[in-house]
């Protein structure tokens, strides 16, 4: 049998379905194995190009496999999916996975090691419980609507809920209706505790990093985001320019151009929402908190010529650029000079 030199692996929760080339493109392997046969399997073969798909738990096989001396690289599943050909099946995609790994317009996913990992699953745990403590409110605001008690909005307001909820002297809600208020209360006090937990560590986290602080010193960027960025981000030259990066998250113009006419439209919103959504957020509040971007001349136009929300995007679109120029560089952020009148 020919050398290996290429495999493709379709990574599953039990079984994994293998495809082998050779130097010349031939197929020479085209196997099944389960979870327990992975590690056997690659210590017995020489060094070879494996190519997954960077989904769940490729991480940790791409750090498993390339600890056996192989070289491991992770693809976008969107950059795989043309290479399938005609009915998706374990077999076609490993086919389909051996084959995009090949080829030399390929762009490839960096393998995160266990602490990035890590620090992504504490953003992520946030997130959720974010997510999570949202719902208690609106359910809190909807069931005290109904006998006519309201707060403002934001989070903040949400205390004068509560302080009726525990109000033995108050009325105006029955008893019963009272026991199962407290327990969304209840949760939600939890939920808070631990949110602020988690973010105490994300910025302990952020402070012992010396790229996550100079991160954390450009305006629109804190210490969350900035953790987050350096997880997930952990080498920022795979990018050749601020452009590429920001066009990575999804806050570059998208094109639909023919015949030399070119036509921008909205942002594309393809590649990391998570990062996209904090990057604007982030934006948002500098562009009415930051002293330095209140004097910010090409600010102020935008802001005049824009709606807040777009003017919001185009800022956070700028802040990709200037995170990935401190990343690459290893430079602190410096506001710009003022212009000579």
């Amino acid at each position: 049998m020919s050398e290996i030199t290429t495999i493709g692996i379709d990574i599953a929760k039990h079984v994994f379905q293998l495809h082998g080339v050779d130097a010349a493109g031939e197929v020479v392997l085209c196997r099944r194995l389960r979870r327990n046969q992975i590690a056997s399997f690659f210590t017995a073969l020489p060094p070879c190009l494996v190519g997954i798909e960077a989904c769940g738990t490729a991480h940790f096989w791409a750090r498993e496999i390339a600890a056996l001396g192989h070289d491991v690289r992770l693809m976008p599943p969107g950059y795989v999916k043309p290479y399938v050909k005609r009915s998706k099946h374990d077999a076609a995609d490993a086919e389909a996975v051996c084959e995009a790994v090949r080829r030399p317009s390929m762009r490839f996913v960096p393998v995160k090691t266990l602490e990035q990992q890590s620090a992504l699953i504490a953003h992520s745990v946030r997130d959720l419980l974010i997510r999570q403590r949202t719902m208690l409110v609106n359910a809190l605001r909807g069931h005290l609507a109904e006998f006519g008690i309201v707060a403002p909005r934001g989070i903040h307001k949400v205390e004068e809920l509560t302080a009726v909820i525990g109000d033995q002297t108050d009325r105006r809600i029955p008893t019963s209706a009272k026991h199962a208020l407290r327990v969304l209360a209840s949760e939600l006090a939890t939920i808070e505790l631990r949110i602020a937990v988690l973010e105490t560590e994300i910025v302990t986290r952020t402070r012992a990093d010396a790229v996550a602080r100079r991160l954390a010193t450009i305006p629109g960027i804190g210490p969350i985001i900035a953790s987050r960025i350096t997880a997930t981000v952990p080498d920022p030259s795979i990018f050749r320019s601020g452009r590429d990066f920001a066009a990575w998250i999804g806050l570059a113009p998208r094109q639909n151009s023919t015949g030399g006419k070119v036509r921008l439209g909205g942002i594309s919103k393809r590649g990391n929402g998570t990062l996209r959504r904090l990057l604007v957020g982030g934006a948002m509040a500098a562009m009415f908190r930051s002293k330095v971007l209140q004097t910010d001349p090409w600010l102020r136009q935008l802001r005049a010529r824009k709606p807040v929300m777009v003017a919001a995007v185009a800022l956070a679109n700028k802040i990709a650029r200037t995170v990935w120029a401190v990343m690459r560089y290893d430079q602190d952020w410096r506001p710009a000079a003022a212009p000579v009148r």
